[in-house]
C-alpha cells in the first residue's frame, strides 16, 4: 500500500498546483487581455469604418489601422500564452493519469491476492466451518475479528479501487477537454494572424498612398504648428492672470483650490477619460510623424480618436476659466482643478459657460469631425506652466 499512497500524494499534488497555482491566475489574467484586445480591435474597427474612404487615403484611417494592429498582435501574444499553459496542463494531467493507472493496476493485484489468499487459508472450506473448527472459545472469537478485519479490508480495497477507477476516467476527460481549448485557441491564433496579415498589407497600401501626399502633408504639419503656438499663447495669458489674482483671494478661496489640487493629483492613473470610446492616436511630446521620414511632431497633450459625434466630458471637478475658438483647433474648453489645468480642443460645439463649475463626467462639448471623417480630440492637462503627459492622469483602459 505504500505505493498507493505515495501515487495518491503525487495526484493531490498535482491537482492542487492545476487549482491553486499562480497559473491559475495567469489564465484569468490572459482571459481579460483577450477580452480587451478583442474590445480594442472591435472600437477601432468601428473608427476606422468612420473614417474609410476607398478614394482618398487620410492620417485618421493609418491611426486606426495601426491600433487595429497593435491590438491584434496583443491578442495573438495572449493565445499564445495560454496555448502554452494549456501544453503545461495537459502534461501535468499526464502524468496524473499514468499514475492512477498504475495505481489501479497495483490495487487490482492487491485485491486479487487477497481473494486467492483467503481462498488458500479456508482450502475451499466454508466461513462457519472455519470458526467452529476453533480449538477453544478464545480461539474461535479470534478468528471472527480476523474473519472481520479481512472482510473491511477488502471492502476497503474494492472502494479504492472504485474511487481509482473513477478518477482516472475523470482526469481522461480532462485531458481531452484541454486537447479540445487548445486546438479551439490554435484555430483562433491562425484565424487572427492571417486577419494580422491582411491589416498589415492595408497599412502598407495606406502608407504608400499618403507618401504621395508629401506636399499635403508638410502644409497641413504647418497649419498645426500654428495652431499651436495659438492655444499655447492662450494658455499662458490664462495662467498669467490666474497668478495675479492668487494675490488676492481670500483665505478660504486658497484653502479650497489646495484641496482641489490634491483631490485632482490623488486621481492620477485613474481619471476618467473625456470620450466613452476611442484610442490615443498621437502621444504626448516628441514624435516620428506616421508618414514622413525623418520628421518628428510635437505634441502638447494627447490625440484621442474616437467616433462621431462622441459627448466630451470633464473629466474632474473644477471651474471653467476659457471657452474660445482658434483656427485648426476649433472651439476649446480650458478648466481649472486648483493647480492643474486641462484643456479640451477641436470640439464641435460647446455646452458650457466661463465660471461655470462642473463634475466629472458633465458634458462640456462634442467632438469636432473634420472633412475627411476623423474625429479626434485633442486633451492637454498642465500644472502651473509644466505640460503633462496625459497618459500619466488617465486611467488604464
Amino acid at each position: 500500500m505504500k505505493r498507493n499512497s505515495l501515487s495518491f500524494f503525487l495526484y493531490f499534488f498535482l491537482v492542487s498546483l492545476s487549482c491553486f497555482s499562480v497559473v491559475g491566475q495567469t489564465k484569468n489574467q490572459l482571459e481579460q487581455e483577450k477580452k480587451e484586445n478583442l474590445r480594442k480591435i472591435a472600437e477601432a474597427e468601428r473608427i476606422l469604418n468612420e473614417t474609410a474612404d476607398e478614394k482618398k487615403a487620410t492620417l485618421g484611417q493609418l491611426q486606426a489601422l495601426n491600433q487595429q494592429i497593435n491590438a491584434r498582435e496583443d491578442l495573438i501574444r495572449s493565445i499564445g500564452s495560454e496555448i502554452r499553459i494549456l501544453d503545461s496542463e495537459i502534461t501535468d494531467l499526464k502524468i496524473v493519469v499514468s499514475s492512477l493507472q498504475s495505481d489501479l493496476i497495483h490495487l487490482k493485484e492487491e485485491y486479487a491476492m487477497q481473494i486467492y489468499s483467503s481462498y488458500k487459508a479456508n482450502r475451499g472450506n466454508s466461513k462457519l466451518m472455519f470458526l467452529f473448527s476453533a480449538s477453544d472459545f478464545n480461539q474461535l472469537l479470534q478468528r471472527l475479528k480476523y474473519l472481520e478485519q479481512y472482510a473491511s479490508a477488502r471492502r476497503l480495497q474494492a472502494e479504492q479501487i472504485e474511487v481509482v477507477a473513477k478518477e482516472l476516467n475523470d482526469q481522461r476527460s480532462k485531458v481531452e477537454a484541454k486537447r479540445a481549448e487548445q486546438q479551439r485557441l490554435l484555430n483562433q491564433q491562425v484565424r487572427e494572424s492571417r486577419k494580422l496579415a491582411n491589416s498589415k498589407k492595408k497599412q502598407s497600401e495606406l502608407v504608400a498612398q499618403l507618401t504621395k501626399k508629401e506636399r499635403q502633408l508638410r502644409k497641413e504639419l504647418e497649419e498645426r504648428k500654428e495652431a499651436n503656438r495659438k492655444l499655447n499663447t492662450l494658455i499662458a495669458k490664462i495662467i498669467e492672470d490666474e497668478a495675479k489674482k492668487s494675490s488676492t483671494v481670500s483665505t478660504a478661496e486658497a484653502a479650497s483650490a489646495a484641496e482641489l489640487t490634491r483631490l485632482f493629483e490623488s486621481k492620477k492613473n485613474n481619471l476618467t477619460w473625456p470620450v466613452g470610446s476611442g484610442f490615443i492616436a498621437s502621444k504626448f511630446g516628441q514624435q516620428p510623424h506616421p508618414v514622413l521620414k525623418r520628421i518628428m511632431v510635437v505634441n502638447d497633450g494627447v490625440g484621442i480618436q474616437t467616433e462621431k459625434n462622441s459627448p466630451v466630458r470633464a473629466v474632474f471637478d473644477g471651474e471653467v476659466t476659457l471657452i474660445g475658438t482658434i483656427q485648426g483647433k476649433n472651439n476649446i474648453v480650458v478648466i481649472r482643478h486648483g493647480d492643474y489645468l486641462t484643456v479640451y480642443a477641436r470640439l464641435k460645439t460647446i455646452n458650457v459657460k466661463k465660471g461655470q463649475r462642473v463634475r466629472a463626467n458633465d458634458i462640456i462639448g462634442e467632438v469636432f469631425t473634420d472633412r475627411d471623417g476623423i474625429s479626434e480630440l485633442e486633451f492637454q492637462v498642465y500644472k502651473g506652466t509644466t505640460k503633462l503627459n496625459p497618459e500619466n492622469w488617465l486611467a488604464m483602459k
